[in-house]
């Protein structure tokens, strides 16, 4: 979620779609109602009391190629930037107005008093491409090292109109990656220090091998010598 305090920062739909673009994403699609309310928990999260986050509406992927459609066709034109088929829609009353309108928006104005719709936070409107606003981006799941296994859990048993989900286990090899990595340097560090204490260790023993007194550096001569005053 790209959220600006200076209105002057703020982007149109094309700059919002090719900010989320470079950085490996696409202006966000939303498929159902469960992914409109998590967007919706995460936006409370932002302006929670304290964070100095007021007013302004976001960007999604949402727009309708065409030129002046006011008839009741008008919002079957609208379509996701990213290629969804997703037929999910969540506008305001009223909306679309269409027009000169292409290019839709999530409200976010928690100060502005209600509409005939109610408060301003969270539904679509359509407005001017060129307006400046926020924007919300949406990524695929990073990609672990080794293959994810995938177990399909389906959501849609009787009475259960949720679509079906697939949940993902990465495994536990690349877990353990992640701990042994970060631990190299520290083994490292540890060889070194017991090597050089070992080294340390034999130097000092050779040294007092040279040099002990335990051991004669004498000699004593075949020869038998005769000293003055001594009988032999």
């Amino acid at each position: 979620m790209a959220y600006f305090h200076e209105l002057s920062s703020r982007v149109s739909f094309q700059e919002a779609r090719l900010a989320c673009e470079s950085e490996g994403g696409v202006l966000l699609s939303l498929e159902n109602e469960a992914e409109q309310k998590l967007i919706e928990s995460m936006l409370q999260n932002l302006t929670k009391p304290g964070t100095g986050i007021s007013d302004g509406d976001f960007w999604i992927g949402l727009w309708r190629n065409g030129d002046g459609q006011t008839s009741g066709a008008c919002p079957d034109l609208y379509q996701w930037s990213d290629g969804s088929n997703s037929q999910y829609r969540n506008w305001y009353t009223d909306e679309p107005s269409c027009g000169s309108e292409k290019c839709v928006v999530m409200y976010h104005q928690p100060t502005a008093n209600p509409g005939l719709g109610g408060p301003y936070l969270y539904q679509w409107n359509d407005d001017r491409c060129n307006m400046k606003h926020n924007y919300i981006c949406k990524y695929e799941p990073e990609i672990n090292p080794t293959a994810p296994v995938e177990k399909p859990y389906l959501t849609n048993q009787p009475g259960d109109a949720h679509q079906n989900v697939v949940v993902t286990e990465a495994g536990i090899i690349p877990n353990l990656i992640y701990v042994v990595i970060p631990t190299i340097p520290l083994l490292l560090l540890i060889l070194v220090a017991f090597g050089t204490c070992c080294f340390q260790m034999l130097h000092k023993s050779k040294g007092r091998t040279k040099t002990s007194p335990n051991q004669s550096t004498l000699w004593i001569s075949k020869s038998t010598r005769k000293e003055s005053g001594m009988e032999v």
